[in-house]
């Protein structure tokens, strides 16, 4: 019987946090091995999830010209005539190229790469069952789960993996869908949503509530949702789809029944409604590790479960499951466990990007938080349209910038954008709350010009004269900027 291998740590799973992690160990000299149960590494983040989800943003805006026609007031489409393998083409090679990046990693690291399906025989013992039906046994004094998450599939729901989809499988259909009904308006859903809207596809977004992204600052949600409509995305409010007919011929569309009895068909169906952390198979159980709700694994602020030398990042944890952070979770959770002393915790103050048409991107308090915190607040309000660098651009979005800020002292807490290259720009937007940096600190900043950083230096503006009740400016409300 061959001996079994012993490492100084055991990785499960490959994506942003697992990479991270192992890679900042093999740096400082522990043996790992890392564990993959798919040939394609980069877990969701580099093949189902963030990257081609983005991909697909950009190639839709190439396509679509959604901004720069409007710069030489083309009305050409180029969408209508755009055949699918165009559409995927990009995705598909950013896909490779980046999994063959973690590859490289790995490789210059020295970990041993394991493909295979993992799970505990106990505390420090793990089982690979390999493709070729090899199953390998391997020890670890300590382990790190980051198997991520995967879309919820309700029983209710005939998923076909062909018209009937979920934010994995729709990845893989081969054509445009005639027309889309995009169940749930989350990220993922709001973002199929407006991508697919870009190429032309009729698109129908069902929302159990009344709002949609119910984090956002209220005045944003709002304007992307005026900039839904436009694109000619049909939104319905607080409803869902109680009952599913299947057509009998593949050129029929999908019936569907809303709970008011309201009749609704569609090409295919996207649900986007919930993702749960993926632990099914790994025998928590044995290790006698303790699970939450939708089969998150439950951490401390260390990334340790309840068993001392297991850790768990990324996904697998719950929120706020994004890439950025979870690559963050994955090198604390390796400071913590060697001592390397180099990262203790993740900043509680980042971003969050959604990569819509147009893009969304907020940091700190939205005015909704300030208002039922008591805070006294003010804000400050600038236009995409009505600085230089948007008027060159021919920017049709007509994208702002918000500040929410503590009216005694200016402190400022939040900042919220949408518009072309808002999760680009919200990144100065976080040195300003993270350092509680002022309105007076902010315009005394220089950037270059023309820049869309310029929308900063105006919502100060802005914000210091609804403070003082001289706005000379008096800009038109939000709720009017997509009229």
């Amino acid at each position: 019987m061959p001996k079994i291998k012993t490492y100084d740590l055991i990785v499960i799973g490959s994506g942003p946090a697992g990479e991270k992690a192992a890679v900042k160990a093999a740096y400082f000299g522990k043996k790992v091995a890392l564990i993959e149960k798919s040939p394609e590494t980069g877990g969701a983040g580099v093949q189902t999830g963030t990257l081609p989800s983005k991909t697909l943003k950009e190639t839709a805006l190439y396509f679509s010209r959604v901004y720069e026609k409007h710069i030489f007031e083309s009305t050409e489409k180029h969408s209508a005539h755009t055949k699918y393998k165009q559409f995927t083409y990009r995705r598909d090679i950013v896909r490779n190229d980046m999994q063959n990046e973690v590859d490289k990693n790995f490789s210059r690291h020295k970990v041993d790469v394991y493909t295979g399906f993992a799970s505990f025989i106990d505390a420090h013992n793990i089982q690979i069952q390999c493709e070729n039906e090899n199953v390998i046994e391997i020890n670890g004094k300590f382990i790190l789960i980051a198997t991520g998450s995967y879309p919820v599939n309700p029983p209710e729901i005939p998923f076909d993996r062909k018209r009937i989809l979920d934010s994995d499988t729709i990845l893989k259909i081969k054509r445009f869908p005639k027309s889309l009904c995009v169940i749930g308006a989350g990220v993922i859903g709001c973002e199929y949503a407006t991508i697919y809207a870009a190429m032309g596809v009729k698109v129908f977004l069902v929302n159990n509530r009344d709002k949609i992204l119910p984090f956002l600052d209220s005045d944003i949600a709002d304007a992307l949702v005026r900039q839904m409509k436009i694109h000619g995305i049909e939104i319905l409010f607080n409803t869902c789809i109680t009952k599913y007919s299947k057509p009998k011929k593949a050129s029929d569309s999908i019936h569907m029944t809303l709970k008011n009895g309201d009749e609704l068909e569609s090409d295919m169906v996207l649900y986007a409604a919930g993702r749960s952390g993926n632990t099914k198979g790994l025998n928590c159980d044995k290790a006698g590790i303790i699970m939450g709700e939708r089969e998150a694994i439950i951490v401390n602020e260390y990334y340790v479960t309840n068993i001392p030398h297991i850790y768990a990042v990324g996904d697998v944890i719950g929120f706020p499951a994004l890439a950025s952070t979870s690559m963050d979770q994955g090198r604390v959770a390796i400071s913590h466990m060697f001592g390397t002393n180099d990262l203790d915790f993740v900043q509680k103050i980042f971003p969050y990007g959604i990569y819509t048409v147009p893009e969304v991107s907020m940091v700190g308090m939205t005015e909704q938080e300030a208002l039922s915190n008591g805070i006294k607040y003010n804000t400050g309000v600038s236009r995409v349209g009505d600085i230089a660098r948007g008027k060159i651009q021919g920017s049709p979005d007509n994208g702002f910038l918000k500040l929410v800020f503590e009216s005694e002292s200016k402190v400022i807490l939040g900042v919220h954008i949408i518009g072309r290259i808002a999760t680009e720009l919200i990144h100065y937007g976080m040195t300003l709350v993270h350092d509680k940096k002022t309105l007076d600190q902010m315009i005394a900043t220089v950037f270059n010009y023309p820049t869309f950083h310029d929308l900063y230096k105006y919502a100060a503006y802005d914000g210091l004269g609804n403070l003082s009740g001289k706005n000379i400016k008096n800009p038109l409300k939000i709720k009017n900027f997509f009229k």
